[in-house]
């Protein structure tokens, strides 16, 4: 090709380009003229070689002492902090987001890198009385062993920071790879912990598109466990294979997420909240607000508060302090985000605003469409049961409460859901009652911190949550060790003996 591979495989602690040679491009979705990157198209043999280098360092790593890779961490978050408005300046530019959007993905890095070096000093287990004298019982975490690791480009350094940190601190050793559509952050991302000094082959990274160098990893006979975040069509066939080849998964999947306006809401708040939930990341989130479930008393009103603030969204380059909006990820989204557009008007939906694709002046050379609002949405309509993972929201109307409940847990995905009343016995019904893995009161679908377990029910997820708190990402990564020690000399028998 003649150009620069910027993009490498790193494996056993070496830069490297793939077996093949072979390599693709890292292109700007906002203006597809610009290359970010040239990257290496890992083959088969790159994943088995990196598997090998993680299964080789994997001794060593598990015996290092959790506060003292901990430090490492806390090293790479201070990288992290060093570096976040150049890392947030190669995310927009490599997938659209616009820069304070981009600027809070890494910030979640930093997050995460600090929480979770933290853990080091804690990942407790506990201390329990036996039923017999002379005799303990305790239960420890101890890692799983060689971690495959999927991550998508929609928060392309936030999520691998959230798989990556966990897996490490628990003393597991790593095969990361990253989307093909962000492969520079992924990249950027992996200097940085190898500068905080990882030893060699603790973390291997190989890029490459998913349903080759992905789905390979996944099914490798010598990994122990994998998480993954992307679709759930996906995520179900990967959890599948793991199931059967008896390996540790975990998967967090789609979204079809709902915020419920009741009629005491504060409508300006809820505006606010729907814009943030359905076009932040020009709706290219799991937890994106793709749906609005409106008391009929507020209806009307909501609606035409709704489609005026979202008629001032400015479409543009991510990098612009103007922008509101960026372009989607690549031709395919696009095409898909389009024909969802054709199928809910086919569907009788009403088109309130947007519904095109955009390129005026600087947008022609990306992948833009305008933020789109549908209204009079019926629960049954394909736009409102299916994700479209776009700037496309659908507007439906409830009788009451409970009528509105039944509209958001209608459906087979559920992970965030949020309601805007001033009522504190609604906002109680709604949280005990909403099935989704996490509820918003009085806020949008979008700001879940690292401090608490991250994911969903139904199609969303599948085995283990990520992030932090009791029953997150460590329960991901370790498994847990009970032990018995009987220092009375004699046969005890537990159960029997009474």
């Amino acid at each position: 090709m003649g150009m620069n591979v910027t993009g490498k495989n790193f494996i056993n602690g070496e830069w490297k380009d793939s077996f093949t040679g072979e390599t693709f491009e890292s292109t700007n979705p906002a203006d597809i003229s610009e290359v970010v990157g040239v990257i290496s198209r890992s083959s088969i043999a790159d994943v088995d070689e990196a598997v090998k280098a993680a299964r080789d360092a994997y001794h060593a790593w598990r015996l290092k002492p959790p506060p003292k890779r901990g430090e490492i961490l806390f090293k790479a978050a201070e990288l992290l902090v060093n570096r976040k408005q150049k890392l947030g300046e190669l995310m927009t530019r490599e997938m659209g987001k616009v820069l304070p959007e981009a600027l809070g993905d890494v910030q979640e890095a930093i997050d995460m890198s600090f929480y979770m070096a933290g853990e080091g000093r804690r990942m407790a287990g506990e201390t329990i009385p036996s039923e017999l004298p002379n005799k303990d019982c305790k239960s420890l975490r101890v890692p799983i062993g060689v971690c495959g690791l999927i991550t998508p480009w929609n928060f392309p350094i936030a999520i691998p920071a959230w798989k990556i940190t966990a897996a490490l601190i628990c003393g597991n050793t790593l095969v990361f790879k990253p989307s093909s559509y962000t492969p520079l952050c992924a990249t950027e991302f992996v200097k940085i912990l190898q500068e905080a000094g990882l030893p060699r082959g603790v973390l291997n990274l190989v890029h490459g598109r998913g349903e080759e160098t992905g789905e390979y990893l996944a099914s490798h006979s010598s990994i122990d466990g994998l998480s993954f975040t992307g679709s759930t069509a996906v995520g179900t066939r990967i959890a599948k294979t793991c199931a059967e080849k008896g390996k540790k998964v975990s998967c967090e999947m789609g979204g079809k997420n709902a915020i419920i306006v009741m009629d005491d809401a504060r409508l300006e708040l809820a505006v606010e909240g729907a814009v943030w939930g359905g076009f932040g990341t020009t709706g290219q989130r799991c937890t994106a607000a793709s749906r609005v479930v409106v008391h009929e008393a507020v209806y009307e009103k909501f609606l035409e508060m709704f489609v005026r603030a979202v008629a001032m969204l400015r479409i543009g380059n991510g990098l612009l302090e103007k922008t509101d909006v960026g372009p989607l990820i690549n031709e395919s989204q696009m095409g898909k985000v389009l024909r969802y557009i054709e199928i809910g008007e086919k569907e009788g939906a009403k088109l309130a605003i947007g519904g095109k694709a955009y390129r005026e002046g600087d947008c022609a050379k990306g992948y833009f469409v305008e933020p789109t609002i549908f209204s009079d949405v019926r629960p049954h309509m394909r736009i409102a049961r299916e994700e479209i993972f776009g700037p496309v929201v659908c507007v439906m109307k409830a009788e009451n409460l409970q009528d509105a409940i039944r509209i958001v847990n209608d459906t087979d995905y559920g992970l965030v859901s949020a309601v805007y009343t001033q009522d504190v016995n609604k906002s109680a019904i709604a949280e005990r009652e909403l099935e989704t893995g996490i509820v918003y009161v009085n806020a949008s679908t979008i700001g879940a911190e690292i401090q608490l377990p991250f994911g969903g029910t139904k199609r969303s997820g599948f085995g283990h949550e990520e992030a932090g708190g009791r029953g997150g990402a460590l329960d991901m990564f370790t498994k847990w060790r009970v032990i018995y020690r009987d220092f009375s000399g004699t046969l005890q028998k537990a159960q029997i003996d009474r």
